[in-house]
């Protein structure tokens, strides 16, 4: 990251993470644990922990434990709320003519069920897809990098991919998967295992405790 002194908002291209950082907990983790039938997914996450398994393999595991219709699954998810203030964070952005790009390791159906429950609908939107089979959720990877099995969704290829032409990168999030991205953007907002990485490399970020923080960051800027 660079050691920037940003002063307008509409120089930058923004990127989110969604997990842990647009919701208060992890999505992800919580539809695993409750919707699954066994133990088996527990083994998966412990070798990913420990960084045996990539997030591929070990969502391909974990899914296989779960049991559950769609209509039960988009009920719950429906009834998660965001952070209230990315919707503060949204207007801000929308006064520049910028829109928030959400790059997740999670699933397409799950943020997309999320946001428009809470009010969202003008997010842009990468991660991974799923279909539905009498009860089993079965994953597909559309955003893989072949040359590296780390995470299910690079999503350092489409933050760079996204055409972006001398504006700043600036990247909010929280774990392992935002670490790629995160190296590759000029401006960084980090907390969790985030922050723990960038502070164990000795890199340039700023530590956030919530979109609160990002909120006031913002808004501070163009005074």
């Amino acid at each position: 990251m660079k050691d920037i002194r940003l002063s307008k908002l509409s120089d930058c291209v923004i990127f989110f993470d969604f997990d842990n950082t647009i919701t208060p907990f992890d999505v992800l983790d919580d539809v695993i644990s409750k919707f699954a039938v066994d133990k088996d997914w527990i083994a998966y996450e412990q070798k990913w922990e420990k960084g045996k398994i990539g997030s591929r393999q070990c969502l391909e595991g974990q899914l296989k434990s779960i049991r559950v219709a769609r209509k039960d699954l988009l009920t719950y998810l429906s009834g998660i709320k965001i952070d209230p203030y990315f919707h503060e964070v949204i207007s801000l952005l929308k006064k520049e003519g910028l829109k928030p790009i959400i790059l997740s390791d999670s699933f397409k159906i799950f943020i997309d069920t999320i946001l428009r429950s809470n009010g969202v609908s003008n997010a842009r939107i990468y991660a991974n897809e799923i279909k539905f089979h009498n009860g089993r959720l079965e994953p597909y990877f559309p955003n893989t990098n072949k040359y590296c099995s780390r995470c299910a969704h690079c999503k350092k290829k489409n933050l760079l991919r996204s055409g972006i032409r001398d504006k700043i990168i600036m990247y909010i999030g929280d774990g392992i998967s935002d670490i790629c991205p995160a190296e590759c953007s000029d401006m960084v907002f980090a907390k969790g295992r985030l922050l723990e990485h960038f502070r164990k490399t000795k890199r340039l970020c700023v530590a956030f405790r919530d979109l609160r923080d990002i909120y006031n960051y913002f808004r501070g800027l163009d005074k």
